[in-house]
């Protein structure tokens, strides 16, 4: 199992591979944005052998100028995950509360830190127990693991490279927020509404329901619809880089392994008063 890059695991599969004599190593990242804390699901029932991973303070940095999740301190990461258990090649499963996010920004990170062989639980917890699988709440013990983290495996964006791709002839940068974010109409989070100026709007919904991901031929047509030619540079933002690591995980399974994600996103845009921002429903504003 060691070779495993497929982005997804049915539960049935996962099940399957949990019986095993060396299982992958499960980790629960259950987050929402606004609370309660994921751990307290955890505690109420997981997986078994999963450990708890906070994504707030074990898989992203402190909130700030780099925006609400910017990219973990590759030591603490490395710490954070050899205390779950990670091991070097060997398989890791993330899984959250069913909608994905959470749990692709785990991908996201465990790839970028160089760690190839994860996976994301598809349809996160509720699809386990749908499936009548087990869960208990039992703490496990796990044994420290020996990951070494090396950053970069993944493209990434810092705010300057976000502007040129937005600004480009060629190439997308995707913005996967609500439409009402991108247009200005509203942002709950953020002190300021609006859009990278030449970025285009592809709301979540429209490439994952529920936490699934469509066929990959049914994501290539609606990347494309967007804009996204299949040659030419193609990049992701949100609010704080959740929900477009998402998105980042959409383009791995439509055949595009080398999308970018913009990891501040509009929570580190905005930090700067001087950089332009695009309101209303075309990418110039």
């Amino acid at each position: 199992m060691s070779g495993t890059t497929e982005p997804l695991v049915e539960p049935g599969q996962l099940a399957a591979e949990l019986a095993r004599p060396d299982p992958p190593t499960l980790l629960d990242v259950r987050w929402r944005l606004t609370g309660p804390p994921g751990r307290d699901d955890y505690a109420a029932g997981h997986l078994p052998a999963a450990v708890f991973v906070d994504l707030d303070t074990a898989l992203c940095g402190p909130p700030g100028a780099a925006g609400r999740h910017p990219l973990p301190d590759p030591a603490a990461l490395q710490a954070a995950l050899r205390a779950a258990g990670v091991r070097a090649d060997h398989p890791v499963v993330v899984y959250d509360g069913g909608d994905g996010m959470a749990a692709a920004r785990a991908w996201w990170t465990l790839r970028w830190a160089g760690h190839r062989p994860v996976r994301l639980l598809h349809g996160g917890f509720p699809a386990w127990v749908a499936a009548g699988l087990p869960v208990t709440t039992e703490p496990p013990a796990p044994t420290p693991g020996d990951v070494t983290v090396v950053p970069g495996a993944l493209p990434v964006l810092d705010a300057n490279a976000a502007a040129r791709l937005a600004a480009a002839d060629t190439g997308t940068l995707l913005d996967v927020r609500a439409a009402p974010r991108y247009r200005g109409e509203t942002e709950p989070i953020d002190p300021v509404a609006g859009h990278l100026p030449g970025a285009v709007n592809l709301p979540a919904p429209e490439y994952v329901a529920d936490g699934r991901f469509p066929a990959a031929a049914v994501l290539r047509e609606r990347f494309a619809a967007a804009g996204v030619a299949p040659d030419a540079p193609v990049g992701a933002y949100c609010g704080s880089g959740v929900t477009a690591a998402q998105a980042v995980l959409a383009l791995h399974l439509a055949g595009r392994p080398d999308a970018a994600l913009y990891v501040g996103s509009w929570s580190e845009w905005v930090a700067d008063p001087g950089r332009p921002v695009a309101t209303g429903a075309t990418p110039g504003g």
